[in-house]
């Protein structure tokens, strides 16, 4: 019996094993800030600052989940959500402004320019009372900061003895 339960217990763990290397996320990660220029069919050109989150918790097998922000030259953030599968990025955020919600709906192909960096252009649609409108926009991931070593040695100062009195 005890042999049984040894050998029942090995196979579910193994089972839970490949249930949970299954749901991995095992895609490419497009985490970042990217620099985007547009152009709209209403507004016409613009500028504005995208970044996409990975939420790990939410990503599995080949579908990347992430919050997705754009941030506009005057400072207006709109918060989203995009789900990548493969190279194909889909990507939604509400466009509220205080008395109803609208969305902007896109779809991107992402686009591997370096080593470390990704790039795409989200075709979108703004739904509206007079029909809409719609443009794209071209985003290019920024490139990472580098952080600047203190290379300056700090002397250390002698500890103070104090006076006797």
């Amino acid at each position: 019996m005890k042999k049984l339960f040894l050998v029942t217990l090995v196979l579910f763990s193994l089972h839970l094993n490949s249930v949970q290397a299954k749901d991995q996320f095992i895609g490419p990660n497009f985490s970042g800030v990217y620099s985007c220029k547009g152009t709209n069919n209403k507004v016409g050109e613009y500028e504005v600052v995208a970044t996409l989150k990975l939420n790990r918790i939410s990503s599995h097998g080949e579908f990347g989940m992430y919050d997705f922000n754009t941030e506009t030259e005057n400072s207006l953030v709109y918060r989203g959500q995009a789900i990548a599968n493969g190279n194909t990025l889909a990507l939604t955020f509400n466009l509220t402004d205080g008395r109803n919600a609208d969305y902007s709906t896109g779809i991107a192909e992402i686009q591997k320019i370096s080593s470390t960096r990704w790039a795409y252009t989200n075709h979108y649609y703004e739904p509206d009372d007079n029909g809409g409108d719609y443009g794209s926009e071209h985003c290019v991931m920024q490139k990472p900061v580098k952080k600047i070593k203190n290379t300056k040695k700090i002397k250390k100062l002698p500890a103070l003895v104090p006076a006797q009195g």
